[in-house]
């Protein structure tokens, strides 16, 4: 049992792809969400130690509900700010303390601006959504991470119909259906710091 926290259900489907696409080892492997919003990245100290112990129990519980023994616990929010200095204190200390409390293996998968950024590393996906959208270059085969408020971006530049945030889930699901979600377009450090973490995940699995 794989169990996801996130800030909402659109960013835990989309971190669910990138999951089965860096672990095609899952088999029958079930993957849930728990509802309760992550808010990780402003804690610090016994605050940080509380909300983590919060999320892992849950996690733990949700896997107890589900029937299933607890493999693997991703724990995503979105920075809202670039890759950094500040974005490798956060991801270390959080991902430090999952580590720490988590009985099985864990990461923190923080999106920097937000998880659509990881989403312009498969420009070829968006059409396969909706015929009409293709990306344009500034935000094509770059450094994503360095695209601020990616999402509101996307709905300036995808019309017919608008880019909602509802689309990321159905994007990152047209990637994987057709293989593009191991060959990204570009680079963003959050999302390598993501697969880097599922490479550990495959070799003690």
């Amino acid at each position: 049992m794989i169990v996801l926290a996130g800030e909402d259900a659109n960013d835990c489907q989309i971190v669910a792809e990138i999951i089965k696409a860096h672990h095609p080892g899952l088999g029958s492997t079930k993957i849930v969400r728990i509802n309760d919003p992550v808010r990780l990245k402003k804690k610090a100290g016994a605050a940080l130690e509380e909300n983590v112990r919060v999320l892992v129990g849950k996690a733990k519980g949700k896997a107890l509900q589900q029937k299933g023994p607890l493999v693997g616990f991703a724990v995503h929010e979105d920075l809202d700010d670039y890759t950094g200095n500040g974005y490798r204190n956060i991801r270390k200390a959080v991902a430090a303390e999952l580590r720490r409390q988590c009985p099985a293996d864990s990461l923190y998968a923080l999106a920097a601006w937000e998880s659509e950024g990881w989403l312009l590393l498969f420009p070829k996906a968006f059409p396969y959504v909706r015929p009409k959208w293709k990306l344009p270059a500034q935000l094509s085969g770059r450094d994503t991470g360095l695209i601020d408020s990616p999402k509101e971006k996307l709905k300036r530049v995808l019309p017919s119909p608008t880019f909602r945030e509802s689309d990321g889930p159905l994007i990152a699901k047209a990637a994987s259906a057709h293989g593009l979600l191991t060959s990204p377009v570009g680079r963003n450090s959050s999302h390598d710091d993501l697969v880097a973490d599922l490479r550990h995940w495959t070799a003690r699995s």
